[in-house]
């Protein structure tokens, strides 16, 4: 009997605030027993602007690289000072 555990990044989207654009990230964790598959769990994650990624993936980096440019950011930060959720 092996167990493994395996992290994916398996669904990544690009949500349009409008004024800027947030990453969402959905990880899912995979448990397998002599290759079956026996458990999948997740987690999902929104990054926005501001939000440091560089313990990220390199896709995620990327991606935060395109979308999260300074003007972005400074709309990001005005809308949170604005009261807009988060």
């Amino acid at each position: 009997m092996a167990l493994e555990k395996s992290i994916v990044e398996d669904k990544i989207e690009i949500i349009d605030r409008g004024e800027y654009k947030s990453i969402n990230v959905r990880t899912a964790t995979i448990i397998k027993d002599d290759g079956v598959e026996i458990s999948r769990t997740f987690h999902r994650q929104v990054l926005n602007p501001n939000d440091d990624v560089s313990s990220k993936s390199d896709e995620i980096k990327s991606l935060a690289s395109t979308y999260f440019t300074d003007e972005a950011k400074a709309k990001h930060k005005a809308a949170m000072e604005a009261g807009a959720p988060a």
